[in-house]
């Protein structure tokens, strides 16, 4: 299970690299972005190539960032993490797509401040497909995703009408709202109180290392994509311990 992560995280290299960037995520072949030298299918096997090459394109000798490496170790390890906790049943393969996509999302929204449509979008009919037969259920799940949705709608809504200016984007917003048809209502909150608590955490510490003020732009799709992650693997727990204070 984690070599096929390793090879999935491959894949998901790509998209990260791409889709900010309006390209196919099939073709063309994969490519070194310095030179545009394309990757020889023995220099293309996770983990190992990047050894074997020393972090450097065979070709023009530039450094391969080490973040692609670690993006196919994490997602390697996402698999076997989802194998222990889900077992082999229809879920799994559910959750393990939603992983995929989270993964893409916080990496894309860490960079570039933004959560494409193409994953989003598409992601909410997934999520509300799937829970026709699955859990969380179509009930819950339709819940989730309006209410994620309305929830950080009415949030920015209400930030731009009193302040004049943006303070979520709508990808977060529709972020949210598939977390919500993936999940359900119940990890849908889950995940939007983790990604609040991360997110004060760290414009805290911003704050107090003078590295950016009040308005340095957060990446809360990245919050957004841990909360789900930890939601998905461990929410119903974390739920039952948070709803017994009250």
């Amino acid at each position: 299970m984690s070599v096929f992560g390793l090879a999935i995280g491959s894949f998901l290299n790509a998209c990260i690299h791409r889709l900010p960037r309006g390209q196919s995520v099939v073709t063309p072949a994969s490519s070194c972005p310095a030179c545009g030298a394309r990757i020889r299918w023995h220099d293309n096997v996770p983990g190992l190539s990047y050894l074997a090459l020393g972090g450097r394109c065979r070709d023009c000798g530039t450094r391969i960032p080490p973040a692609y490496v670690l993006v196919e170790l994490v997602v390697g390890g996402l698999f076997v993490l989802h194998l222990w906790q889900f077992g082999w049943q229809p879920l799994l393969a559910v959750r393990l797509l939603f992983a995929c996509v989270l993964v893409v999302l916080f990496v894309v929204d860490l960079r570039h401040l933004l959560l494409p449509n193409v994953l989003t979008l598409p992601g909410v009919g997934v999520g509300l497909a799937c829970s026709l037969w699955l859990p969380p259920g179509w009930v819950s799940a339709g819940i989730g995703a309006l209410a994620g949705g309305g929830v950080l709608f009415g949030i920015a809504e209400g930030y731009y009408r009193i302040r004049g200016e943006e303070g979520l984007g709508m990808g977060d917003v529709k972020m949210l709202a598939m977390v919500g048809a993936f999940l359900g209502w119940e990890l849908m909150i889950a995940t939007l109180i983790l990604a609040s608590v991360a997110g004060s955490l760290v414009g805290v510490a911003v704050l107090a290392t003078g590295r950016g003020g009040l308005k340095y732009a957060l990446p809360f799709g990245t919050f957004l994509a841990l909360g789900a992650l930890a939601a998905s693997l461990a929410g119903e727990p974390l739920w039952r311990w948070y709803t017994s204070f009250y």
